[in-house]
């Protein structure tokens, strides 16, 4: 059974394998190797992403045919970081920028669903970095790490 304290303890696992590191393509690959899509941690968090979306916990507002929401707000344990999940079918979400960076986990939920052009894994955004955040080839939940829960929707 996934709870926000059990969720919020998987991402405790994730705050030390990012811990001294900077959000970069060095943190990226790190986080494939340690904690990819067939690691115990990666699947562990999968499962309590879809538990948490099915039990109404996880992505309980809706907009542009996102369902969306932050799970939890910016917390020491977690280096200063806050974590947002998203759920998102083949669409493109509003551009935006990440003025600390942003670390994401993603989790398809249809087979060959990429998330700005990747696959299930991790991807890092450094800081001062924008997109338009993507899903396509089906339906995919989107983890998303924010350093301070800094995300700007009016400068991209």
């Amino acid at each position: 059974m996934s709870t926000p304290d059990r969720f919020h303890a998987l991402m405790r696992d994730v705050a030390r394998l990012t811990a001294g590191h900077g959000l970069d393509a060095g943190l990226q690959a790190k986080l494939n190797l340690e904690a990819g899509p067939h690691s115990s941690l990666f699947q562990d968090i999968f499962a309590a992403c879809r538990q948490g979306v099915a039990d109404g916990w996880m992505c309980s507002r809706e907009g542009g045919g996102i369902r969306y929401g932050r799970v939890i707000k910016p917390a020491p344990d977690l280096a200063d970081c806050s974590v947002d999940v998203v759920d998102m079918d083949s669409l493109a979400g509003p551009q935006h920028a990440h003025p600390n960076g942003e670390i994401d986990m993603i989790m398809p939920l249809t087979e060959g669903a990429r998330f700005d052009g990747h696959g299930a894994g991790w991807l890092v955004y450094g800081p001062g970095s924008a997109h338009r955040p993507t899903v396509t080839g089906g339906r995919a939940l989107v983890l998303y790490l924010l350093p301070g829960g800094a995300i700007d929707f009016a400068r991209s």
